[in-house]
């Protein structure tokens, strides 16, 4: 698990790294169901892809319950653009979810749709709900530097 962590790591740096000038990063924390558990994190954002869409994979390791959860989430927001200074977003895409138990580790498919909302300074909340091996369910808070 540590080596599948670890290359990960180096790929998500490569493929970042020329592009830090265009993308943003972030920091998030929250609780899921189904496994319960306390999760943190972390985000990348691209500039606009299309007109309000952004690229925003992103990390979460759950911890609790006798479990680990490392989901590696390659979604895509769509940002409702609004003159108010919180505005809302929805997000989708498939995870990559490492799982470790004990005595079994392996790696799963998933799937998350998100709703959030995200303030022009950085802050946002977001509630996703899993399909197939993603937890069923999460509530989050983060920030997004700028």
């Amino acid at each position: 698990m540590k080596r599948t962590l670890a290359l990960f790591v180096v790929c998500f740096a490569l493929v970042a790294a020329p592009a830090r000038a265009q993308m943003t990063a972030g920091l998030r924390v929250g609780a899921s169901a189904d496994p319960d558990q306390f999760f943190f994190g972390g985000h990348v954002e691209s500039k606009e892809l299309v007109p309000n869409v952004h690229f925003r994979p992103n990390v979460e390791v759950g911890v609790g319950n006798d479990v680990t959860v490392i989901a590696l989430n390659f979604e895509l927001a769509y940002k409702f653009t609004t003159s108010q200074p919180w505005n809302p977003y929805v997000a989708a895409g498939p995870s990559l979810l490492i799982i470790d138990t004990p005595g079994d580790t392996g790696s799963h498919g998933g799937f998350n749709i998100a709703l959030g909302v995200e303030h022009r300074g950085g802050l946002f909340g977001e509630v996703k709900v899993g399909a197939i091996d993603s937890p069923n369910f999460k509530v989050g808070i983060g920030y997004r530097f700028r």
